[in-house]
């Protein structure tokens, strides 16, 4: 069985690095593993709740359709962890990179600087701990910045570690190479927040108009009608329409906050 997890993620040949970038420790093989067995449980659970309201084993033949979608949400899941690790990095990259410029300015000795990032940035420090870690353990400076530069999920970070490895291999200043990299970044994040503003302005009319005022009025429209008509609104109606509108503005939200740049002010 083992042999067949492992032929199938050979099939998927970033699954590697991208557990690396997700910060887990899992195998490629193992994960498929998980993901195969956990699809495979929460699909005959959801046959089984079927049949539990049909009384009809016809259920079981949707059993491939729940398996497969089930499955492709599994083995995904790790990219919205990737996504949501990339988006708190980048949060305080701007401000990690002015801190690491004015340490090594300071003349602190990069090792060090590297430390000191550690201590005092709760994501971005994770990944110069890993550094320190690596180089204390005997790995050479340039191998450990290296690898924690392809493994991060981050294209930002990638940018600045690559950008240290690149000057300590010409021997020029690490902070003047720093500051073009870091004020790249500021003038990102500057368009992402722009772009930002204009996107909400449309959100804002949509969930206006689809979460607040057609509601509204339809509610009235159909307590109106039921005057008229001769017909109740039961509390169940009441409430479905409820659930509802609280699924569309929580649906609106969410849009508007994975739109949000990584930006932290």
């Amino acid at each position: 069985m083992a042999l067949i997890f492992k032929q199938i993620a050979s099939r998927f040949p970033d699954l590697g690095q991208r557990i690396m970038r997700a910060r887990s420790s899992e195998l490629p093989e193992e994960y498929i593993k998980r993901t195969v067995v956990t699809s495979l449980y929460a699909a005959l659970g959801l046959c089984f709740i079927a049949y539990m309201f049909t009384s009809s084993f016809s259920v079981f033949l949707v059993f491939p359709f729940f398996f497969a979608i089930i499955a492709f949400y599994f083995y995904h899941l790790i990219d919205f962890k990737i996504r949501k690790l990339e988006r708190e990095i980048n949060k305080e990259l701007v401000f990690a990179g002015r801190f690491l410029i004015i340490e090594l300015q300071s003349g602190i000795p990069l090792f060090k600087a590297f430390e000191n990032m550690m201590h005092n940035y709760e994501f971005v420090g994770l990944y110069f701990a890993e550094i320190t870690e690596k180089v204390s353990m005997g790995t050479s400076m340039e191998d450990a910045i290296g690898e924690v530069a392809e493994n991060n999920p981050s294209s930002n970070l990638r940018k600045i570690l690559w950008q240290v490895l690149n000057s300590m291999k010409t021997g020029s200043d690490v902070a003047h190479s720093l500051s073009s990299v870091v004020d790249q970044l500021v003038r990102e994040q500057d368009i992402q927040v722009k772009e930002y503003g204009r996107k909400l302005n449309p959100l804002a009319m949509f969930y206006m108009m689809i979460a607040i005022i057609v509601p509204t009025l339809g509610v009235m429209m159909i307590v109106v009608l039921a005057t008229f008509l001769g017909f109740s609104l039961s509390l169940t109606m009441l409430i479905a329409f409820a659930i509802v509108i609280g699924f569309f503005q929580i649906l609106f939200l969410g849009i508007i906050k994975s739109n949000r740049p990584p930006v932290d002010i």
